[in-house]
């Protein structure tokens, strides 16, 4: 062997000692934690990413943010109105005593209101779905009525959609109306609607034979019709649970059977903004864990088509409120898609068992998806059942709905016990009930009968003095949908039965006699609420509202500028309010007419100093500009404030 270059041996060595000195096994150990900082980081963003999409997390967040904004928005346009009044702080009134500046203060005296920001188009403030993300779904708590704290209330008017235009009239919104009243192109991409609601240029088109039912709801009511008296004058109030397309209702108008349709609010398919927009009479609501705000014995007929709710779940209590909600001698009809799920098999075979067994309903019919029973007329057969549920007891008052958790008990008809141990109301047929005073209005309230018909006449003079003085065209195509904000016996609404219109009778629930139940009677329909909260209706859904000797009971509870808005957001623009009150009340609401940008006329025609306030809400395609008119003594006759 050669030897080596001493050279080249003493470069390598000196090599060899350089890369001594440095330890490269660390090199690569730096890399690696470097790469698993990424790693980790990127894997805890994918993780919190997963988190905000497909949990409540992000929900919460978003309502959280989303509170924030309209609370920023609020007390903006709150600064706004306290900055454009010359002295904010002190305001006097007619009386000339004085009141703090607060927001709804300055409405009561006649402040303009702006409007809100076009996201509120469809608010509805007790069913708002950015409160109730935090809300359980057990027993459907969320969809039910969750109202905001005063903090909390909208300071400004509900807009228009941008297209908005005046509803196409009665009978021809039954088939169409326009797309921009509510543009939600959702419901025509749903595969569970796009059956029976298409979009066709500027209309939503409902076709006369594609609706929920397989072979339409002629067909499907000319079926039941083989049970059920539907042209005798027996059936005249319908309630439609989950309404769907409301075309069950829709269709019952031409048997002259009043249907009251709900559902809780959809913002992808608003079945009821849909409905009232059509002109079918509705409102948001859910089974849940509160009574529906209607009286014991209301309903002729229920009605529950591709039905999806398990009504012998916690206890029967759903069905319990059916129960409560029938007449005796009254129908339920059950009906499901014609291949049953497995779940709706269950719930049928259990119902059967509740409702004829230890109901003691008569099973009337049953189908391949459709099976009818009948109420029994007394409670005969429930005092010999031991089992549950037992019969409510005398305390359980039946006919308070307002906020009452629901029962587990068979409600009980005392009031009707001359007539027969525990005996259901017995009505006359339609039309002969609408004018003869209610059996348990003159047991159960002890109200005379001759107080009755003197309303019965009463209204009858009001209503001719509405139409020939006030010039109201109440039988024109300008008014469908009505609302009677105080009803008391129905006396309004009783006088329009010949009129292409329907009315919605609101009983407050406080301040008043509820009386609900002899409209119901009546053959009449309506639903208890209290005005200082927000009705369960879309907005825009009312041509006329109606108030008669409200204001007064209303105004010691909440202030009259909350209920102002509240009608402003649930009346149509171009709709029409007609308030019938005392001098003094007629007085601050003109005030509060002012503000919400309304235009009115003041009357005093009527005996006893009853005056009248007419007033129109205006399209606003622009903000508009009304000046503040001082208020006057009024003689009779009508005089002119704002124009």
């Amino acid at each position: 062997m050669g030897s080596t270059n001493p050279s080249k041996r003493h470069a390598e060595k000196k090599i060899e000692t350089e890369l001594g000195s440095i330890d490269l096994a660390k090199k690569p150990s730096r890399q690696w934690k470097l790469l698993d900082f990424i790693s980790v980081t990127m894997m805890a963003g994918i993780v919190i990413l997963f988190l905000l999409i497909f949990t409540s997390l992000g929900d919460s967040l978003a309502a959280s943010g989303q509170l924030y904004l309209d609370h920023e928005e609020s007390a903006a346009a709150q600064l706004q109105l306290a900055g454009a009044k010359t002295s904010s702080s002190v305001t006097s009134d007619f009386t000339g005593s004085t009141v703090s500046s607060s927001f709804w203060e300055q409405v009561e005296n006649g402040q303009l209101v702006e409007f809100c920001s076009d996201r509120y188009v469809d608010h509805m403030p007790c069913h708002d779905p950015k409160r109730v993300v935090k809300l359980s779904r057990e027993r459907n708590f969320y969809k039910e009525r969750h109202c905001p704290p005063a903090a909390e209330k909208l300071n400004c008017l509900i807009p228009s959609p941008p297209q908005y235009q005046r509803p196409i009239p009665w009978p021809e919104s039954l088939r169409k109306i326009w797309y921009g009243n509510i543009p939600h192109t959702e419901v025509v991409q749903s595969k569970s609607s796009r059956h029976w609601v298409k979009k066709e240029g500027q209309y939503f088109v409902f076709p006369v034979d594609e609706t929920n039912f397989p072979d339409g709801v002629g067909t499907y009511v000319q079926q039941l019709a083989q049970y059920i008296p539907f042209d005798t004058g027996a059936i005249r109030t319908a309630l439609d649970i989950g309404c769907g397309d409301a075309s069950f209702g829709a269709y019952l108008l031409s048997k002259d059977v009043l249907t009251m349709s709900f559902a809780p609010r959809d913002s992808r398919k608003p079945q009821v903004q849909f409905a009232l927009e059509r002109g079918i009479p509705a409102f948001v609501g859910v089974m849940g864990t509160l009574r529906l705000p209607f009286p014991s014995f209301s309903y002729d007929l229920v009605h529950c088509s591709r039905c999806l709710l398990y009504f012998t779940a916690n206890n029967g209590s759903y069905f319990m409120e059916v129960d409560r909600l029938l007449r005796g001698g009254g129908f339920f009809v059950f009906s499901v898609a014609l291949e049953l799920q497995p779940f709706q098999k269950t719930c049928l075979e259990e119902l059967q068992e509740l409702v004829t067994q230890r109901l003691c309903y008569t099973q009337v019919e049953v189908g391949d998806s459709t099976v009818i029973w009948q109420k029994p007329m007394n409670s005969s057969c429930h005092s010999q059942q031991h089992e549950q549920p037992a019969i409510c007891p005398k305390e359980n008052d039946a006919d308070k709905a307002w906020y009452v958790p629901l029962d587990y008990c068979i409600t009980r008809p005392t009031a009707f016990d001359d007539l027969g141990e525990g005996m259901n109301p017995i009505l006359p047929k339609w039309p002969e009930r609408l004018e003869k005073a209610p059996l348990r209005l003159i047991k159960m309230s002890n109200h005379e009968s001759e107080q009755f018909e003197s309303d019965i006449h009463t209204w009858k003079s009001i209503l001719n003095y509405y139409k020939k003085t006030l010039h109201l065209k109440l039988g024109s195509p300008e008014f469908r949908n009505i609302m009677d904000m105080n009803s008391g016996y129905g006396g309004f609404a009783a006088n329009l039965v010949s009129e292409p219109v329907w009315v919605m009778n609101v009983v407050p629930a406080f301040g008043v006699p509820n009386t609900l139940h002899a409209i119901f009677d009546r053959g009449l329909i309506g639903v208890l609420h209290d005005w200082c909260e927000s009705f369960s209706t879309y907005p825009r859904t009312y041509d006329l509202i109606h108030v008669s000797n409200l204001m007064q009971s209303t105004a010691q509870r909440c202030s009259l500028a909350e209920v102002g808005l509240e009608m402003d957001r649930i009346l149509r623009p171009g709709g029409m309010v007609v308030v019938r009150d005392t001098e003094e009340m007629i007085h601050r609401i003109s005030k509060i007419a002012t503000a919400l940008h309304w235009t009115f006329e003041v009357a005093n025609m009527e005996p006893e100093g009853v005056y009248h306030l007419v007033a129109r809400k205006h399209f606003r395609k622009q903000k508009s500009y009304l000046q503040i008119v001082e208020f006057q003594k009024f003689k009779r006759g009508a005089t002119k404030l704002v124009s």
